[in-house]
């Protein structure tokens, strides 16, 4: 395997991971809940359900999901933490203003994006454009 172990995880299976459009699907059905069952993926999914065990053990094996068995059923979880930090491991290559969305309170991801806050006030002007400018959403600029 190649890649830079960090956190469990390498960051190169993650990349591979996610690169197939059948896995980012469930990487994104799986952002949307808790916990995701099996049969709601073979309901969504245009493979078969050995195609679904394949692509759920390499997401598994890369650190992205968390896999739990409840009597002859799976339950699948994202691990919001893996992505969160790789999101912040790529931001370290290209450390410049970025607008952020939205942030969940308590998250590692958003207290590390806090403290690269602009001391200067780069925030404060983004939002003071957008406000002049009418735009109904404000962009938060972080480090």
């Amino acid at each position: 395997m190649t890649g830079e172990p960090t956190g469990g995880y390498l960051q190169a299976e993650v990349f591979k991971a996610l690169s197939d459009p059948i896995r980012w699907s469930i990487i994104v059905q799986m952002s949307k809940v808790d916990e995701l069952a099996c049969l709601t993926l073979e309901s969504t999914l245009p493979v078969s359900k050995p195609t679904i065990s394949y692509h759920t053990k390499i997401l598994h094996d890369a650190g992205l999901i968390r896999t739990r068995k409840a009597g002859r059923n799976y339950y699948y979880s994202l691990r919001r933490d893996v992505l969160g930090d790789l999101l912040d491991r790529l931001w370290e290559l290209a450390p410049t203003p970025r607008a952020v969305a939205g942030t969940q309170s308590g998250s590692g991801s958003a207290v590390r994006r806090q403290k690269r806050q602009d001391p200067a006030g780069l925030a404060a002007i983004t939002r003071q454009r957008a406000m002049r400018d009418e735009i109904e959403e404000a962009a938060v600029l972080t480090w």
